[in-house]
C-alpha cells in the first residue's frame, strides 16, 4: 500500500457524506478526488460551492480547491487511475413502504468503478448498509475488476451528526473497520492515523460487525428519544413535568443526558430510515422478535407529530379552518437545511389540509422547504411567519428561536399562543409577558 503522506484517495458520491469526507481529508493533507454521477453537483462543487447547508464546509471547500488538494470528476476511469483508497459514500434511502435499504446507489458505485481497477486497490464502503451487504460487494467487486481479489473490500461506517459533520470527520469518536485484509487494515488505518495519534480507537471488526455498528447507534439512540417521549404521553396525563423528570434521570451515569430532550420526535435522512431498514433487514434474516420494540419506537416519534397538532386545536378553540398559523422551523433539526422526513414540515403539512393558513420560516431550509411543499407559505423572517398569527409553533429549535422575544413577537401576532414543540423555551419568561404557553409533556 502506497504511504499515508503520499496516498491519494477517491470519494465515491458527494453528497452530504460524501462531500463532507472529501473535503475533510484534503484538509488533512490528502489528495482528494471526488465522483459523482450527477454533473450538475459536480459543477457546483467545482465551483466552490455546497449544495447544502453544514456549518464550516464552505470555507474547507474553497480553500483545498484552490490549493489543489481537491477536485471533482464524473468519470470512474479518471478515479480509479488517481486513487490508492476508494471511498464509497453514496446514500441508502429507504426503498419503499417495506422499510427496506435502497442498496442501487451502493450497487452502482462498485459496479461503476471495479472494471477500471487494473491495480491491487483498497475500496473501503462508508455508506450504512444492511447487515450482509459488504460481503456480497466484495465477490461482486473481484469477479469485475481487472485485477480480481487484488481489489479488495472493507466496510468502514461514518457517525456523522449533521451540524456538526466537519467536527465529527476531523475528530471521530471511534474509528470502526471491518477486514480480514491486513492490506485494508493498513489504508484504513493511514488515513486517520492523525486521529488514532491523537487518541481515537480503532477498532478492527469482522465486515458484518462493522455493518451492525451505525445501526445499532441509531437504533438505540432513537430508542431513547422515543422513551423520553413516552414519559411524555404519561407525564400529560399524570400531571407530572417531564422536562424535570428527564432531568432527574440524567444525574443517573447509567442513563445521562444526551438524547433526553422531549419533544416533536426525530426526523432526517438516518435515524427514521435506518431503523426501518434494521427491521427490515432482521425480518429478512428470520430475527424480526429482536427488533420488533423498534416498531414501537417509531410509532412513539409518529405520535408526538399528532400530538402537536392536537394541541394547537386546542388552544384556538378545536378548528384550524380558516385560521392563521406560523411554524417556526422546517429542517429537522437546527444547523441542517436537511428536510427529509422532516417533523416540523410534517406537522405543517397537515394543519394546512386542515384549513389553517400556515406559514413557515426556517433560517437554512426555505428553499428546499418551498419546493417539497409549495402549499405553505413561506416569509423570510421570524416575525413576517408570525404576524398577524393565531397560534405559534416552535417546531426546530434553531438558536433564533429559542432566543426570541416574547414582547416583540407578542406585537404582531394576533393571539399570544404558542406551542414549543421543543421544549426549547422558558415557559415562566413566556407566560410572564401574556402568552398562553403549552408544551409536550409540561403542564
Amino acid at each position: 500500500m502506497v504511504e499515508a503522506e503520499r496516498m491519494r484517495v477517491s470519494v465515491i458520491g458527494t453528497g452530504y457524506l460524501g462531500a463532507t469526507t472529501a473535503a475533510c481529508l484534503a484538509e488533512m493533507g490528502f489528495e482528494v478526488l471526488g465522483l459523482d454521477v450527477d454533473e450538475a453537483k459536480i459543477d457546483l462543487l467545482r465551483s466552490g460551492r455546497v449544495p447544502f447547508y453544514e456549518p464550516g464546509l464552505d470555507e474547507l471547500l474553497v480553500s483545498n480547491l484552490r490549493a489543489g488538494r481537491l477536485r471533482f470528476t464524473t468519470d470512474f476511469a479518471e478515479v480509479a487511475e488517481f486513487a490508492d483508497l476508494h471511498l464509497i459514500c453514496v446514500g441508502t434511502p429507504q426503498r419503499d413502504e417495506s422499510g427496506a435499504a435502497d442498496l442501487s446507489y451502493v450497487n452502482s458505485a462498485v459496479e461503476g468503478l471495479a472494471p477500471h481497477l487494473t491495480r491491487p486497490t483498497v475500496v473501503v464502503g462508508r455508506s450504512t448498509v444492511p447487515v450482509g451487504t459488504a460481503a456480497t460487494l466484495a465477490a461482486r467487486l473481484a469477479a469485475l475488476a481487472p485485477v480480481g481479489k487484488e481489489a479488495e473490500l472493507g466496510w468502514s461506517p461514518e457517525f456523522l451528526r449533521e451540524g456538526f459533520g466537519v467536527e465529527d470527520t476531523l475528530h471521530p469518536d471511534r474509528i470502526v473497520i471491518g477486514t480480514d485484509s491486513s492490506r485494508v487494515e493498513k489504508a484504513v488505518r493511514a488515513l486517520w492515523q492523525q486521529q488514532v495519534d491523537a487518541g481515537t480507537p480503532f477498532l478492527v471488526t469482522d465486515m458484518q460487525t462493522a455493518e451492525l455498528v451505525k445501526v445499532s447507534a441509531n437504533a438505540f439512540l432513537a430508542t431513547k428519544i422515543s422513551f423520553i417521549n413516552a414519559m411524555a404521553e404519561v407525564s400529560e396525563v399524570a400531571g407530572a413535568d417531564v422536562i424535570q423528570l428527564a432531568e432527574a434521570l440524567s444525574y443517573d451515569d447509567r442513563i445521562g443526558g444526551k438524547f433526553l430532550g422531549p419533544g416533536l420526535g426525530f426526523g432526517g435522512g438516518c435515524l427514521p430510515k435506518d431503523i426501518r431498514a434494521f427491521m427490515a433487514r432482521a425480518d429478512e434474516l428470520g430475527v424480526e422478535p429482536a427488533l420488533s420494540f423498534l416498531r414501537e419506537v417509531d410509532a412513539i416519534n409518529q405520535r408526538r407529530r399528532a400530538r402537536t397538532i392536537d394541541i394547537a386545536r386546542q388552544l384556538i378553540g378545536g378548528n384550524f379552518a380558516g385560521r392563521t398559523v406560523a411554524v417556526l422551523g422546517a429542517a429537522f433539526k437546527p444547523n441542517s437545511d436537511d428536510i427529509r422526513d422532516s417533523p416540523a414540515l410534517d406537522v405543517a403539512s397537515t394543519i394546512a389540509s386542515l384549513g389553517a393558513r400556515v406559514t413557515v420560516y426556517d433560517p437554512q431550509a426555505l428553499e428546499r422547504a418551498r419546493q417539497e411543499h409549495p402549499e405553505l407559505n413561506y416569509a423570510d423572517s421570524m416575525l413576517g411567519a408570525t404576524r398577524d398569527a393565531d397560534v405559534v409553533l416552535l417546531l426546530t429549535e434553531w438558536a433564533e428561536f429559542r432566543e426570541a422575544n416574547p414582547d416583540e413577537m407578542g406585537e404582531v401576532v394576533a393571539q399570544k399562543r404558542i406551542v414549543d414543540g421543543r421544549n426549547a423555551l422558558d415557559p415562566t419568561y413566556w407566560r410572564a409577558s401574556g402568552w398562553t404557553y403549552r408544551a409536550l409533556g409540561r403542564q
